[in-house]
């Protein structure tokens, strides 16, 4: 299983890490699945991060089993990971250490999903359970959601701006389902089906839609108010492996802006309304004047540009990869898109039109995973050859090779507030790293 980070640069002072936000799925047997996810944020550097200097990093090892997913909270000062010991936990990334450890899965986590406000976390283990977390207390929250026959493959919360008290959460699963559960009350409201092999990853769009992609090649999107499919996108040749909305970052910060974020962590102030209007508003920015494009990876190893909201037909075919798509990842302003490999490369696209524009090569292994950084200048990748590396967007170039793990690398995230770069892997242990 991996491990994640997700961080964003901050504005006054130089690079502390990297982010792990995890979000991809792979379709086989091993552990391809990585989750993270960062509790909270702070500032984003706004001028390019001065590399040189030495990177320290604080290893964790508490579990008995590989950390598969891990994820950050929108003040960045909490850090969530789930495991194949069946436990999730959140760090305490103020003092560096544990916070509390959840008990109540019976199989391997293999999913975890932040709520846009912070205020909750939920996830999914291998029997196929839902369960929701308080990061205060570390005490599950509300009944167990189960339904699913098959394990979990991924979560997706409501944005923030279409329902501020962030009520209702989809899941995918390898069951072929789709399912949107009422967190309130613990009841599943939906059961979207129509796919004929397992649903890789789902997103919820901001525009109302909910997209999943399968193992049977297609995408669909679906109308998240009343489950009803209104298109099913078709042209991959094999697994449709992970999948990224243009507007990702913006939805799973929600209200937060990172510019505006300070040193010390600080929760989300205002009244529901107050966060539904910053959040739309960042939403508004991010989308621009045209819906929300999508991009998929899959096992035929090409990865497709399509606007789902308007035409079934793809904007482009990229090509280039020589082996299956791991993840695929727009950068937070949307204007690039980064493809990580098997074929130990890192691809870069134009965010609107899929034309090439790069090869970030160094890794002597598979890249499981990547992540940007909150201004965009700056992406971290984990790989099988048990190192993480930071690359410069602009340059095209590596920044920094940051070792340390003993074994492979499963996931990475990269804070909100760009302070730490969380990754976790194959040895079992959690690495915190900030310069």
């Amino acid at each position: 299983m991996r491990a994640g980070s997700c961080w964003a640069p901050r504005s006054t002072c130089r690079w502390t890490s990297p982010r792990t936000s995890c979000s991809s799925y792979a379709t086989r047997c091993w552990p391809r699945r990585i989750l993270c996810h960062w509790l909270s944020m702070s500032t984003m550097l706004r001028s390019s991060p001065h590399w040189g200097g030495r990177w320290s990093h604080r290893r964790w090892r508490r579990r008995r089993s590989s950390t598969s997913f891990t994820s950050h909270r929108l003040s960045s000062r909490y850090l969530a990971s789930g495991s194949g010991d069946t436990t999730v936990h959140f760090w305490d990334l103020s003092t560096e250490t544990p916070h509390f450890t959840c008990q109540g899965h019976r199989h391997w986590v293999l999913s975890i999903s932040w709520s846009p406000d912070g205020k909750r976390l939920a996830s999914g283990c291998k029997n196929g359970q839902i369960l929701l977390w308080d990061p205060n207390t570390g005490k599950q929250v509300g009944r167990t959601l189960a339904g699913h026959s098959k394990w979990i493959t991924g979560l997706s919360w409501e944005p923030l701006h279409m329902n501020p008290e962030c009520r209702y959460v989809a899941s995918s699963s390898k069951d072929g389902s789709v399912r949107v559960w009422d967190t309130t009350s613990g009841r599943c409201e939906r059961i979207l089906t129509g796919h004929t092999q397992s649903v890789t990853c789902v997103r919820w769009g901001g525009d109302g839609l909910l997209y999943s992609a399968s193992q049977d090649r297609t995408i669909k999107v679906w109308r998240a108010h009343d489950g009803v499919l209104c298109r099913t996108l078709q042209g991959h040749g094999h697994w449709v492996n992970t999948m990224a909305l243009s507007t990702d970052y913006a939805l799973r910060t929600g209200a937060f802006e990172p510019a505006e974020a300070s040193v010390n962590p600080q929760d989300l102030q205002g009244s529901l309304q107050e966060l539904k209007e910053r959040a739309l508003s960042r939403y508004n920015f991010v989308r621009g004047q045209g819906p929300e494009r999508l991009v998929s990876g899959s096992d035929d190893f090409t990865l497709f540009l399509w606007c789902p909201a308007e035409d079934k037909k793809p904007l482009a075919r990229m090509t280039g990869h020589q082996a299956l798509i791991n993840q695929v990842l727009f950068s937070p302003d949307s204007r690039v898109v980064a493809s990580a490999s098997f074929d130990k490369s890192i691809k870069l696209w134009d965010g609107r039109t899929g034309k090439y524009l790069a090869s970030l090569r160094g890794h002597v292994a598979a890249v499981y995973q990547i992540a940007w950084s909150a201004d965009s200048r700056l992406l971290v990748s984990g790989s099988s050859d048990s190192t993480l590396k930071v690359w410069d967007v602009k340059a095209q170039k590596l920044a920094t090779d940051l070792p340390g793990h003993a074994d492979e690398v499963y996931a990475v995230d990269w804070s909100p507030d760009g302070q730490r770069v969380a990754s976790g892997g194959k040895d079992k242990c959690l690495r915190i790293w900030r310069r």
